[in-house]
């Protein structure tokens, strides 16, 4: 299948070069030019401009940093270069709002929009195991399932446009407050004396196992590899999990939901990523925080 995708970012790249890798003719296209070698390298077609990533194509996949990148993409070059009845997707992780525009724009000109946000980190993307929580029709899933199975080890049609948006934030909501929690209980243990490998094969166990512990465990040495064994560097990135959570805090205050846990989180990941500086990092990173009061 021709598949154009734009955005060849830390999520980008990898996804792109899944989808070479299981044989598909990918146009690539990015800004930058490392990013388009390196997707050359991966077997993708790279190429110098996004509208050669979109005309001619079966489908168009974007993976962009925020919901006005995708509104230009789309404004400026999708749905004046594909053709009737291309399938579009975003997989970008943007507020539902502009999700449900840009599919009403893409519907409105003979095109499939899908939204289909995804969870896993850089990790999944470069190994093909990401999760996709995808919006849009039951025709329009149908067609994207088979592309996005080659990127990821499970695709979850969440409704129409806007709800694989509306799944991802309230997703990453949760993990970023569970992480904050899961932090505090291993920074409490170690202030109690308890062994920290020791505490993490108890909980692990019992009623406080969570994802955050027993896949991402932000301590060390304990439990899986995760980004802490490597300095928390690499995962996913402290100021990304804050961009997710001022999204969920849009959608909160649009919806008229009460998520006092989740303006806390968003709190404290301001504090971490901003005023201390360390958005860079891996969102587990935020257990150094509680070192200090």
């Amino acid at each position: 299948m021709k598949i154009g995708f734009i955005g060849l970012g830390n999520m980008g790249g990898g996804m792109a070069a899944n989808l070479a890798k299981a044989g598909h003719d990918v146009y690539a296209f990015d800004l930058s030019a490392e990013a388009l070698a390196r997707a050359a390298e991966a077997g993708c077609n790279p190429v110098n401009a996004a509208a050669a990533a979109i005309k001619n194509m079966e489908a168009v996949i974007t993976m962009l940093p925020a919901g006005s990148h995708v509104r230009k993409v789309y404004e400026l070059e999708v749905v004046t270069n594909a053709e009737p009845a291309t399938l579009v997707i975003d997989c970008s992780t943007i507020d539902v709002e502009s999700a449900k525009d840009v599919a009403a724009m893409a519907d409105v000109n003979g095109l499939v929009p899908i939204d289909a946000p995804v969870s896993g980190g850089i990790a999944a993307a470069n190994g093909g195991t990401l999760t996709f929580m995808v919006g849009g029709s039951e025709a329009g899933f149908e067609r994207a399932n088979p592309i996005l199975s080659h990127m990821g080890k499970a695709v979850i049609h969440a409704g129409e446009n806007g709800a694989g948006q509306a799944a991802k934030i309230c997703n990453n909501m949760l993990l970023g407050a569970s992480m904050i929690a899961t932090c505090e209980a291993f920074k409490m243990a170690e202030k109690l004396g308890l062994d920290l490998q020791n505490f993490y094969d108890i909980s692990s166990k019992a009623s406080g196992q969570n994802w955050s512990m027993t896949s991402y465990c932000p301590v060390p040495g304990v439990g899986p590899v995760s980004p802490a064994d490597n300095g928390y560097e690499g995962g996913f990135a402290a100021a990304l999990m804050l961009k997710d959570l001022r999204l969920a805090m849009e959608s909160a205050e649009s919806s008229g939901a009460n998520i006092p846990m989740g303006l806390q989180a968003a709190e404290l990941y301001a504090k971490f990523a901003e005023d201390q500086g360390q958005g860079g990092i891996d969102f587990s990173g935020i257990i150094k925080m509680l070192d200090n009061k």
